[in-house]
């Protein structure tokens, strides 16, 4: 059974980082991209990063281009994603994703999903 665990999300002021992460299990972990959407209230899921198997190819929404990065440790089954110059647009539920493909990638190309964690910016 693939389990995807979010943690590290929070509260921050406008101009902070933070570093989310998700950890993995039952699956291969190395053999899948993974992605990270998010969610706001009263919006549809949209993409934010995405990363290959082998953590050599990324991709970004624009809106986060430049500002946040996408990482993963294949040894320790975790994707981070490193977020900063946070903005309060950025404040949604994040979630990662397993299962889909790195570029450019749509939400329903992903079968497995964490629960989320929050990330609230505050101006």
């Amino acid at each position: 059974q693939v389990q995807l665990v979010e943690s590290g999300g929070g509260l921050v002021q406008a101009g902070g980082s933070l570093r989310p992460s998700c950890a993995a299990s039952g699956l291969t972990f190395s053999t899948y991209a993974m992605g990270w959407f998010r969610q706001a209230p009263g919006k549809e899921r949209q993409f934010v990063a995405a990363i290959s198997w082998g953590g050599d190819n990324t991709y970004y929404a624009d809106s986060v281009k430049g500002r946040f990065t996408i990482s993963r440790d294949n040894a320790k089954n975790t994707v981070y994603l490193q977020m900063n110059s946070l903005k309060p647009e950025d404040t949604a539920v994040y979630y990662c994703a397993a299962g889909g493909r790195w570029y450019a990638p749509r939400p329903d190309e992903f079968g497995a999903w964490g629960q989320g964690t929050q990330v609230t910016v505050s101006s």
